[in-house]
């Protein structure tokens, strides 16, 4: 086994939060490696070529980013110095129904008023009085809260008591999305468009704890926006800031053990037998059972820590399937002949009617069957001619999907591109032109991107479930939730950590800020 030069810091995982926090601790003047095993760091930040078809580039983990260019890390890294640039469509989302009617919502919060005021009067004047409610709420707590290290459930409800903002937001919180919506929303295409929305971030819908997230979008200003050049673009600008800061990556590496001596985090010991040091510490951005169960000797864990890594559960609605097209021409859709504006639309939700598909749909994630399709995407193409060939576009649909089909995640790979092709025959009834103009497709399940980005287990795109409690002080575990560990010099700094999955950066940003005594 070979030694190799000391580091100050050990960053596993090269997904965006590690790169995040890498730069951070560079840029203070401390020795970085990022460990990453892959050929590319990004992580779900990825954007692939289609190896048949050159020039068609096709975003297969991650599109739509959230309020990005509005991140802290975003600006103080400079991203749009080192590669970076996002865009940002007026109208962020538009569900698509049968009958060619659309509900939209759009940066404008009273153009989305507008639109709601189409089905509801009533809807649309709820819309609008939640939001200006909870602006000062997402401004002044929710922001706030993501970008910091949290505090004790017990803490955080005491304070929040001492403001009425904050007894709102306590009160609100104690429904679930379903409850929220059917409680203050009349319109069952309204209803399923707001948990359409606020499903996006894979919160099981029926769950209690998670009703504030709906009028929180309403009061938020962040909203969708796509990399220009793909969203492995990130990820370049990420890498970027990293080298300039003179951190270093290694690549195609797998890692075997991280090292703990007298309770410390020391190193990391690769599957290729090389060791390499850590002065000061160790950061996984990788799952709690990758951390502690997988890449730790027993006996280094205390055996409650270990059952608790172990015991860490995924979501069961989040895995994605995906659907991705090689175009001659853009989709053209039959609703844009009465609202000409959908052809800007960033995000296209099909096959959603009602609210109460969403009971359909977690029953058939239960049972491992497939429910019938409500899928949304985009025509990334329709907005940055970069991502295909000079006169040709890329399209996409996702759909959420069970991982375990018919209890076996081995059964995606004989029956995906079945179900690719029931998902274009759909797409094609709202976008006829689409029966003509296809070049090529391909389809990713959720075993694929397991295979891929084995942090997200059973397809988790979030890398955890938000059940049972595991949110803000005891996300991924109680005793966990402040990014240091029970072990010396190990700290974590992914998605399992808080505020939890998505691009958001803040996992990885919160845990640097730990490290250089910022937080």
């Amino acid at each position: 086994m070979t030694e190799q030069p000391d580091y100050d810091y050990l960053i596993l995982g090269g997904g965006h939060n590690g790169l995040i926090a890498q730069a951070y601790l560079a840029r203070a003047g401390f020795r970085t490696l990022c460990i990453e095993r892959r050929d590319i760091v990004g992580g779900g930040a990825a954007t692939m070529e289609d190896p048949r078809h050159p020039g068609f580039l096709h975003n297969t983990h991650s599109f739509f980013h959230r309020g990005i260019t509005g991140m802290p890390w975003y600006r103080e890294l400079e991203l749009e110095k080192l590669g970076a640039a996002y865009i940002q469509p007026e109208l962020c989302t538009a569900v698509v129904r049968r009958d060619g009617e659309i509900l939209e919502w759009w940066s404008d919060i009273n153009q989305t008023v507008e639109s709601f005021a189409r089905f509801s009067k009533k809807d649309a004047a709820a819309l609008l009085r939640w939001g200006n409610d909870f602006r000062p709420i997402v401004q002044t707590i929710l922001e706030p809260e993501g970008r910091s290290v949290p505090v004790p459930p017990t803490e955080r409800e005491a304070r929040l008591q001492q403001t009425a903002e904050g007894r709102l937001l306590l009160e609100t919180s104690k429904l679930s999305p379903l409850e929220f919506v059917q409680r203050e929303f009349e319109h069952p295409t309204v209803q399923a468009g707001l948990l359409f929305f606020n499903g996006l971030r894979e919160v099981d819908l029926r769950c209690r704890g998670f009703g504030h997230h709906i009028p929180a979008l309403f009061g938020s200003a962040g909203r969708p926006q796509m990399a220009r050049g793909g969203s492995r673009q990130l990820a370049v600008a990420l890498q970027n800031a990293v080298r300039k800061a003179g951190g270093e990556f290694l690549l195609q590496a797998e890692p075997k053990e991280i090292m703990i001596e007298n309770g410390k985090a020391t190193g990391v010991r690769l599957a290729d037998g090389r060791i390499l040091r850590a002065k000061h510490g160790v950061l996984s951005s990788l799952n709690p059972q990758q951390t502690f169960v997988e890449l730790m000797p027993e006996a280094a864990v205390p055996t409650d820590w270990r059952a608790k890594a172990a015991a860490f559960e995924y979501n069961l609605i989040a895995p994605l399937f995906g659907l991705n097209l090689n175009l001659r021409e853009a989709p053209a859709y039959i609703a844009a002949k009465k609202y000409p504006h959908l052809q800007d639309a960033l995000m296209i939700v099909l096959g959603l009617e009602t609210i109460d598909q969403f009971h359909d749909i977690v029953r058939h994630h239960e049972q491992g069957t497939i429910p019938p399709t409500v899928m949304w995407g985009c025509c990334p193409t329709h907005f940055d001619s970069s991502q295909a060939p000079a006169g040709f576009h890329t399209a996409f649909m996702w759909e959420k999907l069970p991982y375990r089909l018919k209890g076996d995640p081995r059964n995606w790979d004989a029956e995906k591109d079945a179900h690719g092709r029931d998902m274009l025959k759909l797409w094609t009834e709202f976008a006829p032109n689409l029966g003509g103009t296809v070049i090529d497709s391909f389809t990713r399940s959720a075993l694929d991107t397991e295979r891929t980005l084995p942090n997200m287990q059973s397809g988790d795109l979030l890398v955890g479930s938000f059940q049972n409690g595991k949110i803000g002080y005891n996300r991924p575990f109680a005793g966990a939730g402040q990014y240091k560990t029970v072990i010396d010099g190990l700290y974590l700094c992914g998605s399992s950590s808080h505020p939890g999955g998505n691009i958001t950066g803040l996992p990885g940003y919160n845990a640097a800020n730990v490290i250089l005594g910022k937080a």
